[in-house]
């Protein structure tokens, strides 16, 4: 019996050595590598050039502050300034807040129509009319509901002088066709210099609607640009073209929860991936960006996608991927008061539970860090503050500023 005990305790002890250095050697392997990313990929597939994924780590310098300006903003889903400094946030379930700079005053506007606030519908994103000052129009996004199911509508509104109702509501864009679905609704809005609205669809998520992000006589999983009353925007690509809808701008998009357009006037997609496959993609006209052809991802499920194809003639490869997904939301490029984050391009990460700094240069990505992990919150929306400041809300109805000290 002694030499039975003696056995398995030298036994186990050889076990957990060999653990430790297996281990360290995990370690040491995700610490050379240099990447943020320490987790193994769902997939053995090859970039398809060198800092598409998993580049090379960074790490602030310079001392900031992170407060909790508030705790009360119910299920906050989009977050933009006003001219006054103070915010103007949606809620998914079906309205917006006026929100104080320092976030303690928090006031409801009524008058939204009705919205499908199941699964990830409700309201969506929220713009200002270029010429707001003049005439308090805001444009929104939200999950519509139509018959037996419903899609994503775009509307405009003008906002009372005291900002609490909405009123001359009007729907100017749906996204059909109207599916039954609760998922993958996109969608973001960001105004051009020229004052066309582009709007970020998806493509609803399941294997049947998920044709339609290839197909280009609808308007599911796509970059679409608008004037102000939703017509297709003059100068786009597929406009007197067969079998395209006009007002799309891009195709082949899954879930772009993230759309944003850079100082240089360039127009940026972060979407979410299946399992793997998060990516960043500098959206060009007339240009397909591949899915359901082409992904880095997996299915849920683990089995492959269109055979496991990466690259295929004429699709856009992403700027940058992730693999495993960081479920990348709203985003917002840099140009505050931390001089080592201007021009970084900063995410709101869901399941990855961070802000995702994305350091880039001549349009490539060359570092990555990942702020806020200590604070475990799943982050929705970001926005570079008019005061020169980080702001960020979350799914549990938070809203952080991030200055620097």
């Amino acid at each position: 019996m002694k030499f039975n005990r003696f056995y398995v305790s030298a036994l186990s002890l050889f076990l957990i050595l060999t653990a430790c250095k297996k281990s360290t050697a995990n370690a040491q392997q995700a610490e050379n590598d240099g990447s943020v990313e320490t987790k193994e990929p769902n997939s053995n597939y090859k970039p398809a050039f060198a800092g598409q994924t998993r580049i090379k780590a960074v790490k602030t310098t310079t001392p900031y502050n992170v407060e909790i300006l508030s705790k009360d903003l119910g299920k906050p889903w989009g977050i933009i300034n006003l001219p006054d400094g103070r915010f103007l946030i949606t809620d998914k379930r079906g309205y917006m807040n006026v929100v104080s700079t320092d976030g303690k005053q928090i006031s409801k506007i009524e008058g939204f129509p009705k919205v499908d606030s199941k699964g990830q519908g409700g309201m969506l994103d929220v713009a200002l009319d270029p010429d707001f000052k003049t005439n308090n129009i805001i444009y929104f996004s939200f999950s519509e509901p139509f018959g037996e199911g419903n899609h994503t509508a775009v509307a405009k509104g003008t906002l009372s002088s005291d900002m609490k109702k909405i009123s001359d509501v009007k729907v100017i864009f749906r996204a059909t066709p109207t599916y039954d679905g609760d998922k993958h609704y996109g969608n973001r809005l960001a105004f051009d210099k020229d004052g066309n609205l582009f709007v970020g669809t998806g493509e609803r998520s399941d294997k049947q609607t998920r044709v339609y992000a290839q197909r280009t006589d609808n308007y599911l999983g796509k970059i679409l640009k608008i004037t102000k009353d939703g017509k297709p925007a003059p100068g786009n690509p597929f406009i007197g073209k067969a079998g395209y809808k006009p007002e799309i701008y891009a195709y082949g998009i899954r879930n772009p929860q993230g759309m944003v357009i850079d100082p240089n006037g360039m127009l940026w997609d972060v979407e979410m991936g299946p399992r793997g496959g998060d990516e960043i993609n500098l959206i060009q006209p007339g240009k397909n960006y591949g899915w359901g052809d082409v992904t880095y991802g997996i299915e849920y499920s683990g089995e492959k996608i269109n055979n496991g194809t990466t690259q295929k003639a004429g699709t856009e490869q992403p700027i940058y991927y992730w693999d495993p997904v960081i479920s990348p939301s709203g985003v917002d490029f840099y140009t505050g008061n931390i001089e080592e984050w201007k021009g970084n391009l900063m995410i709101g990460c869901l399941s990855g539970e961070h802000i995702n700094r994305i350091v880039m240069k001549d349009n490539k990505v060359v570092g990555e860090e990942r702020l806020l992990e200590d604070q475990k919150e799943r982050f929705r929306d970001v926005l570079n503050g008019s005061d020169g400041n980080l702001y960020a809300v979350t799914d549990s109805g938070k809203l952080y500023r991030i200055s620097k000290k």
